[in-house]
């Protein structure tokens, strides 16, 4: 990307990282890279993702690629950790000081998680790092154990769920304007990425709605729970609204919470007694709480007026 943007013409372009969890079953206490090289699991997805080589070949392969490009003779992560806490001291530093503030906070990470072979789930680790960049004083704090009691790690996993509600699959992907590229690309392609995204207007919604669209997204990919987790300020500000409760009633339903699916279609129903669906997930809900007699009468009214609930 730095190649690209070196010889980039066109309009101005803030590189914002977002995070991603490539390894979200990671440990919260790191565990020496080698112990998870020698699991047949991960060595067969290492294995996919280089065909041809093993884990180690695909290693010294990467290494040499790294030192070709002048980032250091070594290149490769000695931990297998948990990267929330790290993820968090990213996001902190775009808000407190933009994507300058923010690129040198990811640059100290990737070089303490790649080339210096630190565990970046050490809170000292990233300590160090914050006060190194000017993160700490931009923050206005100072010691241990400054990241502990530092907001943000609900932010950063409502940003995982945004990357997950837009379909993001791997890292990295690059989006811009609503295009995305996934995968590592070399220059020109990332070049031609931009000069496409440059080109594209994409369609401005309000932040509610996509908001409740990105929930809606989640349900979709059977993460009724990230769902809610999005919805909940939608709940907050708008509870009145008739679609925002109806997209609860179903995360509810699917993550079976089943008092407060029936209590929230129970008003729907209410409100509007000619909604077969609303009726047919309550009768459903109710079903499934033993409340076969309630049940029936619900599921009978939904098809006859939608034939396709029989």
């Amino acid at each position: 990307m730095e190649k690209a943007l070196a010889s980039w013409s066109g309009e101005p372009v803030e590189v914002v990282w977002r995070p991603y969890q490539i390894d979200p079953s990671a440990p919260v206490r790191a565990v020496p890279m080698s112990e998870m090289l020698q699991d047949p699991v991960a060595d067969e997805a290492l294995r996919a993702c280089a065909p041809g080589l093993s884990p180690a070949e695909n290693r010294a392969r990467v290494a040499d690629v790294a030192a070709a490009e002048g980032l250091g003779e070594q290149w490769g992560s000695g931990w297998r950790a948990g990267t929330l806490e790290a993820h968090r001291l990213i996001a902190l530093a775009y808000e407190k000081g933009g994507a300058e503030l923010q690129e040198r906070v990811v640059e100290r990470i990737l070089h303490a998680h790649f080339v210096d072979v630190q565990d970046i789930s050490d809170l000292a680790v990233l300590t160090s790092i914050a006060a190194a960049t000017g993160l700490a004083e931009e923050a206005g704090y100072t010691g241990e154990p400054a990241l502990e009691t530092l907001p943000g790690a609900e932010h950063v996993r409502e940003l995982l769920l945004v990357g997950k509600a837009k379909g993001v699959r791997t890292s990295p992907t690059i989006v811009a304007n609503g295009l995305a590229l996934e995968g590592a690309q070399p220059p020109e392609t990332l070049r031609e990425f931009l000069e496409d995204a440059a080109r594209h207007t994409p369609r401005r919604l309000p932040a509610e709605v996509e908001r409740l669209r990105h929930a809606e997204s989640l349900l979709d990919q059977r993460d009724p729970l990230g769902a809610l987790t999005l919805l909940r300020p939608l709940l907050a500000e708008h509870g009145d609204d008739r679609g925002v409760r109806l997209l609860a009633a179903r995360a509810y339903f699917a993550s079976a919470q089943l008092n407060r699916a029936r209590t929230t279609l129970e008003s729907l129903v209410a409100e509007s007694p000619d909604d077969s669906y609303a009726r047919h997930l309550l009768g459903r809900t109710l079903q499934r709480q033993g409340r076969h007699e309630e049940a029936a009468s619900h599921l009978t009214l939904a098809a006859v007026m939608t034939p396709d609930y029989a």
